[in-house]
């Protein structure tokens, strides 16, 4: 029997100490079907620490965002779509599902959030393989005709094409947008970004015929 491959897509929202507040792993399989998450702030980090902010960007990272943001996370708290709690806790749950799927690591931004966790004292060492999620959209998506068609025709780049911005805010809002034929704005929290932009993003990369050669091993 062929061993069933399941992907871990890893996201989480910084502290202003490039810690992680908020975390989040997605198990999903090659179809984008969801058999375990993990949705956490993490204790000594998310209530301790201002949450990320940066005057440079727009939106929901600005720093006058930022009460709004608090707020939003203490309701989930409140609804109990999130829970607070330790480093350790988070670490034997990553310890389970490595053991029960043996999943493909990989992010949006792997390396940043990989940072992110370590600084935390998040261990992601157990996963024996991994990759990261853009530079397999840069080979794969954005650096085709159609994307770069898609991209003019919605001025989502100037004329003549230079090249595509993929670190820019609102890529992989963009991205999201050409895979899905949807146009959605990301929340900026880790567990619904991963499940609602990256699965799909995910999905739609497992369908192409070189995405295999990202995975290396370890960190």
């Amino acid at each position: 029997m062929v061993k069933k491959t399941f992907f871990a897509i890893l996201a989480t929202e910084a502290t202003i100490e490039n810690t992680v507040a908020d975390f989040s792993i997605v198990i999903c399989d090659r179809e984008g079907r969801i058999h375990n998450q993990c949705a956490i702030l993490i204790a000594g980090h998310y209530d301790d620490l201002e949450l990320f902010c940066d005057e440079r960007l727009h939106g929901t990272l600005k720093a006058a965002c930022l009460e709004e943001r608090r707020a939003k996370y203490n309701e989930m708290i409140d609804v109990g779509i999130r829970m607070v709690t330790s480093v350790n806790a988070v670490n034997r749950w990553i310890n389970q599902v490595i053991n029960k799927y043996d999943p493909i690591l990989t992010a949006y931004g792997l390396d940043v959030d990989a940072a992110r966790c370590k600084n935390t004292g998040v261990d992601m060492s157990g996963f024996s393989e991994r990759f990261c999620l853009r530079n397999v959209v840069i080979d794969n998506i954005c650096n085709t005709e159609k994307y770069i068609k898609f991209s003019v025709e919605n001025n989502l780049v100037g004329k003549p094409v230079e090249y595509i911005d993929v670190n820019s805010e609102s890529a992989e809002e963009n991205i999201y947008w050409f895979v899905s034929g949807r146009r959605k704005v990301m929340s900026y929290t880790a567990l619904e970004d991963a499940r609602d932009f990256e699965i799909p993003i995910l999905s739609s990369i497992l369908k192409k015929r070189d995405w295999k050669r990202m995975i290396v091993g370890g960190e």
